[in-house]
């Protein structure tokens, strides 16, 4: 790979007369800033006013775009699985998603993904946190950009949870450089943190008792440690006090049973009918995640069983957002940190490929029913323009109402743009 971001984000005979207009935007809007060490009051309030939400299905791995979104039927790197019409005329997704094909008009999908990283370790999280340019400092995760820029809304719970397999806990890496309250609360296999429920010994009166000598301790703590890090310890107990009105999310003897079966009795069925619950309940930013996608060998029978669960979770939570009013509100993303290589290796796997790849939307702000960008007849490089992560954010900021280019952080006196300044969002995605 050759390219690097300025290539992909400005067309070559824009580049020049662009940073010189970024240079002039940002000493124009630079004496504006200042809300919560974020924006001008007036933005942010308004920002913090609104109803958006965001599903952010993260496929750990790399999903095969030719087994998916952008299928290559009888070519020679093609595969053995058929392209089937979607509810939009010619577009035609993988067989593995019979579900998700009937909901393509409410979709909005993009095959011309070109971005930076070949390995999981470096696209995992680059990728969430939009690849900007090198400033110095680490960027938050999408959710914790969102969490900071919106808040937690009026259901006052957590702004930004994950919901994953494995282990839990408040993961404040995923804030970079926004402070540690801003991370992710994990709930491991759907499950609320430990220690979760009050014993039947602790009555109402008891626990604010318990609750005002945290306070307490926490003030005597903060005057002696760094702010931001008593202001997240603080943070999480309020949060958690919260969830505990909020017991019900985790009961899952009140799940319809229907609800269970569509959306599959599987780890990612159940966990994106949890997220969608989530949302239901009003939290401003959930992710669900599912891994093993890393398809090195034996890519076939691999993407048949988790294709899937894919399109029975996916399909099910757009169907329910649809019918429940939401998808008006609530911004869906289902994607990786790369795709997979149009080669077949020899243990008849597809190996990493960030050259060319799709991701799929649908939701607030968005055209539903387009499919931007295309790749080539083999499926090796994508043909006309090209979309690096830069371009997603800022089309994912638009979507949820927040303006890239007069919206930036304030790192201790440090502006920094909330989505790379060398991109744009993708006009044709946008409602």
């Amino acid at each position: 790979m050759t390219s690097h971001h300025s290539h992909l984000c400005t067309p070559w005979e824009h580049r020049l007369s662009r940073r010189q207009w970024l240079g002039t935007a940002a000493g124009a809007t630079a004496g504006a800033l200042g809300f919560g060490g974020l924006l001008s009051p007036a933005v942010g309030e308004e920002i913090a006013k609104s109803d958006k939400q965001v599903l952010f299905m993260w496929i750990d791995g790399g999903m095969s775009q030719l087994e998916s979104w952008d299928p290559k039927p009888n070519t020679r790197f093609g595969g053995p699985f058929r392209a089937i019409p979607t509810s939009l005329p010619g577009v035609h997704f993988s067989e593995l998603l019979p579900r998700t094909a009937k909901l393509a008009h409410k979709l909005s999908v993009i095959r011309s993904l070109h971005t930076q990283d070949n390995s999981h370790s470096a696209g995992v999280a680059r990728i969430q946190r939009g690849d900007p340019k090198d400033r110095g400092v680490t960027y938050p995760f999408f959710g914790s950009a969102v969490a900071k820029l919106m808040g937690p809304g009026d259901s006052k719970l957590p702004p930004y949870v994950w919901v994953k397999p494995g282990s839990g806990g408040f993961i404040h890496q995923d804030a970079g450089f926004l402070g540690p309250k801003y991370g992710s609360l994990a709930f491991g296999d759907g499950q609320p943190p430990a220690n979760f429920v009050r014993p039947d010994s602790i009555g109402d009166e008891e626990d604010e008792l318990q609750h005002k000598l945290r306070e307490a301790a926490n003030k005597r703590y903060a005057s002696r440690r760094r702010a931001e890090n008593n202001e997240a310890n603080a943070y999480v107990f309020d949060m958690a006090r919260r969830l505990m009105d909020r017991r019900e999310l985790f009961d899952t003897s009140q799940l319809d049973p229907k609800d269970v079966e569509r959306y599959g009795s599987h780890l990612l069925g159940q966990h994106t009918l949890m997220g969608r619950r989530m949302l239901e309940a009003g939290v401003r930013f959930v992710k669900v995640n599912s891994y093993g996608w890393d398809t090195h060998g034996d890519n076939f029978d691999g993407h048949l069983s988790l294709m899937a669960k894919f399109d029975a979770a996916f399909s099910s939570l757009v169907e329910d957002l649809d019918e429940r009013g939401m998808l008006d509100r609530v911004l869906v993303i289902a994607m990786s940190e790369f795709g997979r290589t149009p080669r077949i290796n020899g243990a008849v796997g597809r190996d990493h490929w960030p050259e060319a790849w799709s991701l799929a939307m649908a939701g607030t702000g968005l055209k539903p029913g387009v499919v931007v960008g295309k790749t080539n007849a083999e499926g090796t490089f994508v043909e006309g323009d090209e979309h690096d992560i830069g371009h997603m954010f800022h089309t994912w900021f638009r979507a949820l109402g927040v303006d890239p280019h007069k919206t930036e952080y304030d790192n201790g006196g440090q502006p920094l743009p909330i989505a790379h300044d060398d991109c744009h969002a993708v006009k044709e995605l946008l409602a």
